[in-house]
Parts: structure tokens; C-alpha cells; sequence
């Protein structure tokens, strides 16, 4: 399998920042991604909702049933990663 190079990483981003509706994005990401791998990605995204409203982390285990590692990594990311789940939180009224 050929790897891949951050074009092509980058085209991807773009093709997400190029739709205009949740409807469009909805629509690409059920398409590039399979059920499972979206539920994941929703599953941190709660998580880092719950995460920025102070809940403990064990409450998050229980609502979300992620794993203590998995949790504790988004945490890590929400605190001292790149800044987007901080600004996603913020645009996203969260």
C-alpha cells in the first residue's frame, strides 16, 4: 500500500472546509468515513465537551464508554495539543 503524502492530507482538509452545510458534511464524512469510525470521532468530541463543562472524569467513562486512556489523551489534547478542540469548543458554543 502506498502512503500518504500531506497533499494529499491537506486536499482532504479541504474538501471538508469546502462544504457549506451540515447537510454537505454529513453527507462527506458518511461517505470517507465508516459508522463506527464516525461514532468514535463523536464519542471524543463528547468527551471534550464534557471534558471543557468541568465533568469528572469518571462520569465521562460512564456517558460515553470510552476507555480512562482515551479519556485522559483527549483531555491531554483539549489542555496541550494544537488548540483545535479549544477552538471548535469555542465556535461551536461549547
Amino acid at each position: 500500500m502506498r502512503r500518504i503524502n500531506e497533499k494529499d492530507i491537506e486536499s482532504m482538509y479541504r474538501a471538508v472546509l469546502s462544504m457549506e452545510t451540515l447537510s454537505e458534511v454529513k453527507r462527506l464524512f458518511r461517505d470517507l468515513l465508516t459508522e463506527n469510525e464516525i461514532r468514535e470521532c463523536a464519542e471524543r468530541w463528547k468527551a471534550a465537551r464534557l471534558l471543557a463543562a468541568g465533568i469528572p472524569y469518571t462520569e465521562i467513562i460512564e456517558e460515553t464508554g470510552l476507555s480512562s486512556t482515551t479519556v485522559a489523551r483527549v483531555a491531554r489534547w483539549v489542555k496541550r495539543g494544537t488548540g483545535g478542540y479549544r477552538l471548535a469548543l469555542k465556535r461551536a458554543g461549547n
